[in-house]
């Protein structure tokens, strides 16, 4: 493992939360659990039975701005991938966007301004278009890898075809933000719609971060597994 990673093996968990807070969605998604004391990095994921080459080549990744390509790694455990990446569309899907919706009824009164009532609409439309998105992604991307795991490589399919179409899904909540802003109904919990507002920018925030682990993570990991197979079936 690079030397000039920012979080090491060695490192205290807790020093790596305490620094980046937001690395806590990460470790929930990599089945990590608070109460690790002053365990470090390394132990914590022995206890927990995560792949820490893996965690750590998130982490940095994130940490370190989305700067660093390490996809190709070849130490890059890629179930334990598939693992974070299915977990990170748990969170999305059941918890996150409903957490929304709901501070989104709270707020505004959808029976009697048209606007609110679009606002919703608008919240349904991108959900059942962010839900579609992760479903291709569980039916058609992980069970294609699950097979390169097994050795199989099917011909109909390459992750090429998953990356060439792979919209950046977070970008659809600013014309949201906007109508929320620009035309925010007159009768408001302002405080609940701001509290929801702000959720919005931390969802679509997670969602890019989502979509670069995927491309500039996963992608170039899988390509990697990809030529591996095709040298082997020489």
């Amino acid at each position: 493992m690079d030397n000039l990673q920012k979080y090491k093996p060695t490192d205290k968990m807790i020093d790596l939360i305490s620094d980046n807070y937001s690395l806590l969605q990460v470790m929930s998604r990599f089945g990590l659990s608070l109460g690790f004391g002053d365990k470090t990095v390394k132990e914590v994921c022995e206890l927990n039975r995560v792949d820490c080459r893996t965690f750590l080549i998130v982490v940095n990744f994130m940490a370190e701005g989305f700067s660093r390509l390490d996809g190709s790694n070849d130490e890059i455990s890629i179930p334990a991938l598939i693992d974070y990446l299915r977990q990170a569309h748990l969170y999305f899907l059941d918890f996150c966007l409903p957490a929304i919706r709901r501070k989104l009824i709270e707020a505004i009164d959808c029976s009697q301004d048209d606007v609110a009532f679009l606002i919703l609409k608008f919240f349904d439309e991108y959900t059942r278009e962010v839900r579609k998105h992760m479903d291709y992604e569980e039916k058609t991307v992980f069970k294609y890898v699950d097979a390169l795991l097994l050795g199989n490589a099917p011909k109909n399919y390459q992750i090429s075809t998953f990356s060439k179409h792979h919209d950046q899904v977070g970008e659809k909540l600013t014309e949201l933000k906007n109508i929320i802003i620009k035309y925010c109904p007159a009768k408001t919990n302002v405080n609940q719609l701001n509290a929801a507002l702000f959720d919005i920018y931390t969802c679509e925030e997670g969602l890019e971060s989502h979509c670069k682990v995927e491309d500039y993570i996963f992608v170039p990991a899988i390509l990697n597994l990809e030529r591996r197979i095709r040298e082997n079936e020489k």
